[in-house]
């Protein structure tokens, strides 16, 4: 199976064939990717070397003259490193860009902490007015993708990663997706963490909701799913954890309610090791979770 990023050139090329307002730039990350379209398209095909805060600061700059800029490179390059760029050239200027990250959390753990961003959600927490989308498919990347270059003038970000679910559920664009029902406690899983989470509530009487759009986060999604499953709330995300537990209380803030977040933990592992490993020492494999949603939701979640 092709990954989220191998869809995600020739999708941003047929775009670009199709729509003369959509821009590509590159940071030398994915240039191969779009070779043909720069021979086809080089005044909207632009790659500004390893400068990323040039990389964003072109992007506002194109959204200035009308375009539509998607932006791309390794999330902590996207979003960490040229951060004032993101939140001065796009936000302070109201201008928008799809902002399209790989590497995840930590896809390439090889490539050491330098290429790892657990805490990119959290920090585009800080702005303003920014869609998130967060797919766990290469099937949902493609039609998130055409959802965020649609989207008139607005800032997304769209996260990629090598991991993925086996299935790809339909999505789109804003609404959270009810997957299982049950009776003693809701759990969202964001992304590529829903084949975990089906693997660790298996027999568990839980309602299990999925998410590929966290932000805006869909309250009323979680709201009704608690009218029967109750306000035990566990969400697991491939980011930084408990990045939207907030969400989640102020979604149910009018009645008794607890939240659990589980992601990726503050301590840096400093072993390279690979993806699996790292998901187990963050409590992201469908062992551990099964563990701590059963020890948080109590003796009552088991059928």
């Amino acid at each position: 199976m092709d990954t989220m990023r191998d869809r995600f050139a020739p999708v941003v090329t047929q775009l670009l064939d199709e729509d003369p307002r959509v821009a590509v730039v590159l940071a030398e990350i994915g240039t191969d990717g779009f070779a043909e379209a720069r021979r086809g398209h080089p005044e909207r095909v632009i790659n500004v070397g390893i400068r990323e805060q040039l990389l964003v600061g072109a992007g506002a700059g194109l959204a200035l003259t009308g375009l539509r800029p998607v932006v791309h490179t390794f999330a902590s390059f996207l979003v960490e490193r040229p951060f004032e760029q993101v939140k001065l050239d796009l936000g302070h200027q109201d201008v928008g860009a799809v902002l399209v990250s790989a590497s995840a959390s930590f896809d390439w753990p090889a490539g050491g902490y330098t290429h790892m961003a657990p805490g990119d959600v959290a920090l585009l927490d800080t702005l303003d007015g920014w869609t998130v989308h967060v797919p766990g498919h290469p099937d949902e990347a493609e039609t998130l993708l055409r959802h965020a270059i649609a989207a008139g003038d607005d800032k997304v970000y769209v996260r990629l990663s090598v991991q993925s679910n086996a299935q790809a559920l339909p999505v789109d664009g804003a609404r959270i997706v009810t997957v299982r029902e049950g009776r003693a406690g809701v759990v969202v899983a964001v992304g590529p963490m829903l084949d975990a989470v089906l693997d660790a509530t298996e027999g568990l009487d839980v309602t299990v909701l999925y998410a590929t759009t966290v932000r805006p986060f869909d309250t009323a999604a979680l709201r009704r799913a608690s009218e029967t499953a109750g306000t035990d709330v566990v969400l697991v995300e491939p980011y930084l954890a408990g990045t939207s537990t907030a969400f989640a209380g102020d979604a149910l803030a009018d009645v008794p309610h607890r939240v659990l977040g589980l992601g990726v933990g503050r301590r840096e592992l400093r072993r390279y090791g690979q993806v699996d490993e790292h998901l187990t020492a963050h409590g992201l494999d469908a062992g551990s979770l099964r563990q701590r949603i059963s020890g948080f939701l109590g003796a009552g979640v088991r059928r």
